[in-house]
């Protein structure tokens, strides 16, 4: 502060006067408004990330610089300051914003000056009429962006930041900005003089409003990358809820996390194939790796039983869909994928469970979960049975259709098994073991007896 009330003693005692007081004021306000509503955007170095800000306040400063010399522009650029939100903003005493206002407003009074004086001696230097304006706007913009990357890398300093840091965060703006700055500023400087006064405004409000624009365009696209990383990390959260559950059940039945896996790759595929959408694949494979949780609460023997299970035992395997469904219903973001493996032992003729809902009325991801289900459960071996070759399998999904199956999902599932080779088919290939690895040994696999028995 004691420098920049030195400089402007300096200036007044060199003969420099405040010229055009309305004009300066005008440009003040100009200043003030722009930098009321700067531009923030997210920096990211060394693994952190900072807020930095950017407005057009300079183009104010550096047009009093030209017209009408240091004293004006050094208060010009001070006065931009006076918008500046922290200076109302209520904020812990113990980081005295009030201090940190001042302490950059005297820095923009140094540097307004600074620019005045530049421009002023290149005004001298050049004969040119437009071309002493432009060469005067741009010396200004110049050494006025350059005490801006001085004090940003003091300020940096003070505050423990490597120099280096902050010259990289704020040279390319200067590269950007300096050469746009200048012969729009000559331009109005010209205008000014040769027109009208009245100029000034007609770009100035545009200005503005497009920084506002910009402004908020960079505050929607900073939400946008929050919420993307939101869903992300809510995607993670689900598929690592899924998978300690599936590992829950594997305590219980040693063959349900490959099987579940199977079924959640088959059941994404399929809906790819049918060109559903990203929404209802994820979906569809969530679903497909906690789509047997429900045998967590089947009675103790049931699914560790070797052999083929009697009727009573068969009607109470079939209450794990809906078991499944109460304990999924309990996770607010799981409702959908709860109905989803509710239905999933759905027949499209009526006769499934636990409902004996009909063809639409059937969730569209619980009928693609049910032809995963069935296939992985027939080409899957179990001790007491072994596994069938997939073109059998195949042809009793086929046998199915219109009964048991949706006739459209088992089209789609046929034309990729079509195209596919054998590991695929067997749910042996790598992608389909990585999930089972994470919870039990990967050479073991779940499967059901057959296309009616309970998967």
């Amino acid at each position: 502060m004691a420098v920049a009330l030195m400089t402007g003693c300096a200036l007044i005692a060199a003969g420099y006067t405040l010229e055009a007081p309305l004009a300066v004021l005008a440009l003040g306000l100009a200043a003030a408004v722009a930098e009321r509503i700067s531009v923030r955007f997210a920096v990211a170095q060394r693994g952190l990330t900072r807020t930095e800000e950017q407005s057009i306040s300079l183009l104010p400063t550096l047009f009093a610089a030209v017209l009408f010399g240091p004293l004006a522009a050094a208060a010009v650029g001070a006065a931009s300051m006076l918008g500046d939100p922290e200076l109302t903003a209520h904020r812990d005493p113990d980081r005295a914003p009030r201090l940190k206002w001042a302490t950059y407003t005297s820095t923009r009074f140094i540097g307004g000056a600074a620019m005045g004086l530049a421009a002023q001696a290149t005004l001298a230097a050049v004969p040119s009429v437009f071309g002493e304006l432009i060469a005067a706007t741009f010396v200004g913009a110049i050494v006025g962006e350059a005490l801006d990357v001085f004090f940003t890398a003091l300020t940096g300093r003070i505050r423990g930041r490597p120099i280096r840091d902050a010259i990289r965060t704020v040279v390319p703006v200067v590269l950007t900005s300096a050469p746009i700055y200048a012969p729009i500023v000559a331009l109005l400087a010209f205008m000014y003089v040769k027109v009208s006064p009245w100029t000034l405004a007609l770009f100035l409000v545009p200005a503005m409003a497009a920084q506002r624009l910009y402004g908020l365009y960079q505050e929607q696209r900073q939400l946008a990358d929050e919420l993307s990383t939101a869903n992300e990390t809510l995607e993670r959260t689900n598929l690592q809820f899924a998978a300690a559950l599936i590992a829950t059940l594997d305590a219980r039945d040693q063959y349900t996390a490959g099987h579940s896996a199977a079924v959640a790759i088959y059941s994404r595929d399929i809906v790819e194939r049918m060109g559903l959408g990203a929404d209802v694949r994820d979906l569809a494979y969530l679903c497909g790796l906690v789509h047997d949780i429900g045998k967590i609460g089947l009675p103790p023997g049931l699914l560790e039983k070797p052999g083929a299970l009697t009727l009573e035992e068969r009607r109470q395997m079939q209450e794990h869909s809906a078991i499944g469904e109460r304990i999924l219903a309990h996770v607010d973001e799981y409702s959908e994928i709860a109905t989803v493996v509710r239905h999933h032992h759905e027949r499209i003729d009526g006769q499934g469970y636990p409902d004996g809902l009909i063809e639409e009325s059937i969730p569209l991801v619980s009928r693609i979960i049910a032809v995963a289900d069935a296939y992985n459960a027939m080409t899957s071996s179990r001790p007491y049975r072994d596994a069938m070759p997939s073109r059998v399998a195949r042809l009793r999904l086929a046998q199915a259709v219109d009964s048991q199956f949706d006739t459209s999902v088992v089209a789609a599932f046929e034309a990729i098994l079509a195209g596919a080779d054998e590991d695929y088919r067997l749910a042996q290939r790598r992608d389909f073991r990585e999930f089972a690895q994470s919870t039990y040994d990967e050479s073991r696999t779940e499967s059901v007896g057959s296309v009616a028995e309970v998967a």
